[in-house]
């Protein structure tokens, strides 16, 4: 069963993550934050991975910590439900279109955390939502879900647009790195053996 329940308590955040990697992109996310909730459903939706995510955090301060937190706690749920990933693809791209946004994502599930984030935003704000907080939730999620992840808007200028395009975009690269290599259903996907 490649599905995993993680709870992650600080002072600043209390954050639980349920998630199925063989699901259809059913979902029931709720942050507190509007905008990244619609982004959380977007992930879900596209990966075909079930969520249900439920955060509550210090949103009197700002959005940072419970951006952040989600991603590290849905992190560490993807590394468990992957467990040792044998049989999984590993690997995954996707060029997403999106109205003016065209962003690609690239991945791979080595457990080598690095981000290469090539997406600037035109605005500081998406309504009340801090731009700049959609790198620190996928930094978190890279970090913590042991994931090299390259994202590069190459086109786009309204803000909305493009960062919807990067949840999309990352969202189907990752359905396709956590699928059953229908080749390999037997073996890590490693010359080291081990990942």
């Amino acid at each position: 069963m490649r599905r995993a329940t993680v709870t992650r308590k600080t002072a600043e955040t209390a954050i639980s993550v349920e998630i199925n990697l063989d699901g259809s992109g059913t979902y029931d996310n709720q942050t507190g934050v509007g905008f990244f909730d619609h982004m959380l459903d977007q992930l879900s939706r596209h990966s075909l991975i079930d969520m249900t995510i439920r955060a509550e955090g210090d949103l009197h301060i700002d959005d940072h910590h419970t951006v952040e937190d989600t991603g590290i706690a849905l992190g560490q749920a993807l590394v468990q439900a992957l467990g040792d990933k044998r049989g999984i693809n590993r690997y995954g791209a996707c060029l997403l279109a999106m109205d003016d946004a065209l962003v690609r994502s690239a991945l791979d599930l080595s457990a080598r955390p690095f981000l290469v984030w090539n997406l600037d935003m035109p605005t500081a704000k998406i309504g009340t939502f801090d731009t700049e907080l959609v790198r620190e939730f996928f930094q978190a999620l890279s970090t913590h879900g042991g994931i090299t992840l390259h994202v590069d808007r190459l086109n786009g200028f309204n803000s909305h647009h493009i960062a919807e395009a990067a949840f999309k975009s990352v969202a189907r690269a990752l359905r396709e790195a956590v699928e059953p290599d229908p080749r390999k259903s037997d073996a890590i996907p490693s010359t080291k053996g081990a990942l």
